[in-house]
């Protein structure tokens, strides 16, 4: 009996041809509008919502404030909250505070948390540089060094 070769195993069948992702798309979008194609874009969209274009007020709403993140509530809701002297944003704010002295020992760590968190919040800050733009790029000084010192 003539033995069979054996063939490796593969998990993906068939081959594929180039795929664009989104990586592709973006790229292309990065190294074609400039800052200033788009801050041209910005301004007309600016003065177009305040001429009344409802699409372009909503298309700086959705970048400016976002879209909710959550479902409204209903006005029954509401009225039943307001009836109950309840406060939502008040309840999620006071949260912490109750939790921590209903069960002061589930909240040793704390402190802790917070500072781990200040580091982390401190070396993004270092690590990510603030976004040059148009409107922050201060024109080069004729003899000045990178520090903006005079030089000689």
């Amino acid at each position: 009996m003539a033995r069979r070769k054996q063939q490796p195993q593969h998990f993906i069948k068939g081959t594929a041809k180039h795929r664009r992702t989104e990586a592709d798309y973006m790229s292309t979008l990065l190294e074609t509008v400039t800052l200033e194609d788009w801050q041209a874009v910005v301004t007309s969209t600016v003065a177009a919502a305040k001429q009344g274009d409802a699409q372009a007020r909503a298309w700086l709403g959705q970048y400016l404030v976002g879209k909710p993140a959550g479902k409204a509530p209903t006005p029954l809701t509401v009225v039943v909250q307001q009836l109950n002297g309840e406060n939502p944003l008040v309840n999620r704010l006071s949260q912490r505070i109750i939790s921590h002295h209903n069960n002061p020992f589930a909240h040793n760590d704390d402190e802790f948390e917070d500072h781990i968190k200040a580091l982390v919040a401190a070396e993004l800050a270092e690590k990510i540089p603030i976004l040059e733009t148009p409107s922050t790029l201060e024109p080069a000084r004729e003899g000045a060094d990178f520090d903006g010192e005079q030089i000689g």
